[in-house]
Parts: C-alpha cells; structure tokens; sequence
C-alpha cells in the first residue's frame, strides 16, 4: 500500500514538473523566424522541458527515496521499542509469579506446621487423656 502512495506520489509530482517547466530562453517574435529557426527553437525547448523534467523526475525519487527510509527506520524503532516492552512485561510477570509462588509455598509450610503442631498437640492430649 505504501509502495502504491509513493509510486502515485512520484507520478503527480512528474506531471507536475513536466507541467510547470519554464522555458528559459527568450524567442524572437513569430514573424522573425523562419521554418528552420523554428524547428531549431522546438528543438531547443523539447531539450529544456526534458532536462528540466529529468532534474525534477530525480529530485522527486531521492524524496520518494528519503521519504522509504525514513519510514523503515521508524518502523524498526517501534519494532525495537515493542521488544523491549514486551521483554519488560515478561520479566515482571515472572517476577510477579515468583512472588506469588514463594508467598504460596509459605502458606502452605505454614498450614503444614499448624498442621503438625495441632496433631502433636491432640495426640499430647489424647496421651494425658489415657494416662488419666
């Protein structure tokens, strides 16, 4: 799509060049020339309007060029600056998993202590329960 834009872009600029082409050598009046001075004149303005349309067609293409490149690198930094947020993303997930992994392994050395501790306890008293 964007290769379409530029060629257009390109295009419309080159009808443009060749439209506004200034003829930069003055003409005697019509009367004063002959046929030849006339095709000599034509001549010498078809080479004007094509010099003039070749510089214009050339500084259109190094824009079109510079106008490529420059999108290219603005891709490449949003293409960099997603990695690195993804990359940022990812190491706070897995320090965010971390996290909760050790809390619930904490929670869970807690309930088997308490657990223990409770079973020492009822089986002390179930013992002293006996003994009386």
């Amino acid at each position: 799509m964007k290769k379409q834009i530029l060629s257009l872009a390109v295009i419309a600029l080159l009808a443009f060049a060749v439209q506004s082409c200034e003829k930069k050598e003055p003409k005697p009046a019509d009367e004063e020339l002959t046929i030849g001075n006339k095709v000599d004149t034509l001549a010498t303005d078809i080479e004007e309007v094509k010099d003039s349309a070749v510089v214009k067609a050339q500084n259109a293409a190094a824009k079109a060029k510079e106008a490529s490149e420059n999108a290219v690198q603005d891709v490449k930094d949003a293409t960099k600056k997603t990695a690195n947020d993804v990359e940022a993303a990812a190491k706070k997930t897995a320090t965010d998993v971390k996290d909760a992994t050790k809390k619930g392994a904490e929670k869970v050395e807690n309930a088997a202590k308490a657990a223990k501790d409770g079973t020492v306890k009822t089986a002390k008293e179930v013992n002293e329960a006996l003994k009386k």
